[in-house]
C-alpha cells in the first residue's frame, strides 16, 4: 500500500477549483490537481459520477454559513471504485463500487478522499449516476421526516419541489412509510415524474390557489408534515396549510422570508431546520440500514435527470438554480 500511495502522489487529475467566491464562472477545470492520498481511516475513490446538490451553488457563492478554505473543490455525493485505503479501514477494500455521503478533498474531480464512515457500498443493481443521487437527498429526506418530523404511518405529508433529487428521494421514502404523499411541481415533467415515484397526488406550484386544491384534498384538515425545499418563498403559505401538530421541515431556503407567529399559535404547529451535517454516527447508521432495505426491496430508485461533464460543472451550477422545474438529480459524469 505505501508504494502505491507515493505513486499517487506523483500523479495528477482533473478537478473543478474554486479560488474565489462568486458565481458559477468561479469553476474551473484543472489538470494539474495532485491525486490526495488518503489518511488513516480513509479511502481513495477513482470517481465516475458526482451529484450536484444546491447547497453546493450557495457555498459556490460565498453567500452559505460554511465557507471552505480557497482554493477547494466542490462535491459531496459521489460514485465509483475504490482504488486504495488508508490504515485502519476495513469497511471497504479496494475495486468496491462504493458511494458517499461527504468527501475530504471534493467530489468535482476524477479521485476523492472521503472518511470510512462516509463510504458506502454500491449495489450491482444500481449504476454510477444513480449512486451518485444517494447520498445527500436520501439521508437528508430521512433525516427530515424521521429524525426531525418524527413521521407515523397513516400522516399526511406535503414535499414542496417533489421531482428534484431529495423531493424524489422523500416521495419514495414517505411511501415506504405509510405516509399519504401530496407533492408539488413546476412543470408537467415534474408533475408525472413525482407521481411515477410514490406521490398520491401532485399539485402545480405555479397554479393560482394550488393551496386551495391541497387543502381541498385533505378535506381542510390540513397536512401533518410538509418537506420544504424553497422555504423563502413558501412558508408563511405552508403554516396555513397546518393541521394540528403539524410540523414544517426546512431542507433548503434562498433568502428570508415574513410571517406570522400566529399561524403557529392557532394548530401548535412546528418549524424545525433540517441539516444533514448534524446527524450523529447513530443516526446515520440508523438512516443508512433503512436505506439499504429500501434498495434491496426495490423501492429506492434514483431517478438522475441531467447529465454534464465535469468540464460543464459551470453550467451544472447555473441549471440547477435557474431551471424552471427539476427532474431528478443533476449529476456530473466523470
Amino acid at each position: 500500500l505505501g508504494t502505491r500511495l507515493k505513486c499517487f502522489i506523483k500523479i495528477l487529475m482533473r478537478a473543478i477549483r474554486v479560488s474565489e467566491f462568486g458565481g458559477p464562472a468561479v469553476l474551473k477545470l484543472c489538470s494539474d490537481v495532485p491525486v490526495p492520498v488518503p489518511g488513516p481511516r480513509q479511502v481513495l475513490i477513482h470517481v465516475r459520477a458526482c451529484g450536484v446538490n444546491p447547497v453546493e451553488t450557495y457555498i459556490r457563492s460565498g453567500g452559505h454559513g460554511r465557507k471552505p478554505t480557497l482554493p477547494y473543490t466542490p462535491g459531496t455525493d459521489v460514485a465509483g471504485v475504490v482504488e486504495a485505503v488508508g490504515d485502519g479501514v476495513t469497511a471497504v477494500k479496494a475495486g468496491d463500487r462504493v458511494f458517499t455521503t461527504a468527501t475530504v478533498s471534493g467530489g468535482y474531480a476524477e479521485f476523492t478522499v472521503a472518511a470510512e464512515d462516509c463510504v458506502h457500498w454500491l449495489p450491482d443493481a444500481l449504476d454510477f449516476p444513480q449512486g451518485s443521487a444517494i447520498g445527500i437527498p436520501y439521508f437528508t429526506a430521512y433525516r427530515a421526516l424521521v429524525h426531525k418530523a418524527r413521521a407515523k404511518a397513516g400522516e399526511t405529508v406535503l414535499i414542496h419541489g417533489a421531482s428534484g433529487g431529495v423531493g424524489v428521494a422523500a416521495c419514495q421514502l414517505s411511501r415506504a412509510l405509510g405516509l399519504r404523499v401530496l407533492g408539488t411541481a413546476g412543470t408537467p415533467e415534474g408533475m408525472k415524474l413525482a407521481l411515477s415515484n410514490g406521490a398520491h397526488l401532485i399539485f402545480n406550484h405555479r397554479e393560482e390557489g394550488y393551496t386551495d386544491k391541497i387543502m381541498e384534498a385533505t378535506g381542510g384538515a390540513g397536512v401533518d408534515i410538509i418537506v420544504e425545499m424553497l422555504s423563502n418563498v413558501n412558508l408563511s403559505k405552508d403554516l396555513q396549510m397546518m393541521a394540528f401538530g403539524g410540523r414544517v421541515t426546512v431542507v433548503g431556503a434562498r433568502g428570508s422570508i415574513e410571517i406570522n407567529p400566529r399561524d403557529t399559535m392557532a394548530k401548535e404547529s412546528s418549524i424545525m431546520g433540517v441539516a444533514l451535517f448534524c446527524a450523529t454516527q447513530e443516526e446515520k447508521k440508523e438512516c443508512a440500514a433503512l436505506l439499504y432495505a429500501g434498495m434491496e426491496a426495490g423501492w429506492l430508485r434514483p431517478i438522475v435527470g441531467s447529465h454534464y461533464p465535469l468540464e460543464k460543472a459551470a453550467q451544472a451550477h447555473h441549471d440547477i438554480i435557474e431551471s424552471p422545474g427539476a427532474a431528478g438529480k443533476i449529476v456530473l459524469t466523470i
